[in-house]
């Protein structure tokens, strides 16, 4: 069956509806338990990695993320662009970030030398100093609530699931707007 693809819904439009000739992938109750420990995980985690950097380092997750995928590239330079993309933020929640760590001192934007059209987002020296200064707190928060509660067996085993899942979400972000269940062969 071929949903009819304006009928998918978008941002600001009414939700779709189920096409009724579509039967619902339900999980079962082991998956529902499954699902349930892991959705615990996707939202106790994050607040609490935010918690710790907020009380030792005073950045938030996103800043220091920012702030860490700039460290990681060639002169500690990237664009505005493929920073969002590797953030996981739009432009407007990245360009708000972007002027928050601009006043702070810790990065700065400038045009990419190699186009014009483009802005690179900068590490400052002092960016860098509070990353560097960040690091060992964030290190030791995930170390303690997730490498020292799980087997180095089961971490392997979770690193694969992870990567399967992220293939998944890269996969449905390139598909972004085509949430046809029939369309995807479910």
């Amino acid at each position: 069956m071929s949903m009819d693809r304006s009928s998918t819904g978008s941002a600001g439009s009414a939700p779709a509806e189920w096409p009724p000739d579509v039967e619902p992938r339900w999980l079962d109750a082991r998956e529902l338990e499954e699902w349930m420990a892991m959705a615990r995980v996707l939202t106790m985690l994050p607040a609490r990695l935010e918690r710790d950097l907020q009380y030792h380092a005073n950045l938030n997750w996103m800043e220091y993320h920012a702030l860490a995928m700039l460290s990681e590239h060639d002169g500690h330079t990237m664009r505005l662009t493929r920073l969002a993309a590797v953030t996981n933020a739009s432009l407007s929640r990245l360009s708000h970030l972007v002027t928050r760590l601009e006043a702070r001192g810790y990065l700065r934007r400038e045009p990419d030398p190699d186009n014009g059209r483009f802005t690179n987002a900068v590490l400052t020296p002092a960016g860098y100093e509070k990353l560097v200064a960040a690091a060992p707190w964030h290190a030791e928060s995930v170390r303690s609530l997730v490498f020292d509660a799980v087997d180095p067996a089961d971490m392997a085993i979770l690193r694969s699931a992870f990567d399967r899942i992220s293939r998944a979400l890269d996969q449905a972000a390139g598909t972004r707007g085509r949430s046809d269940p029939a369309a995807n062969g479910q």
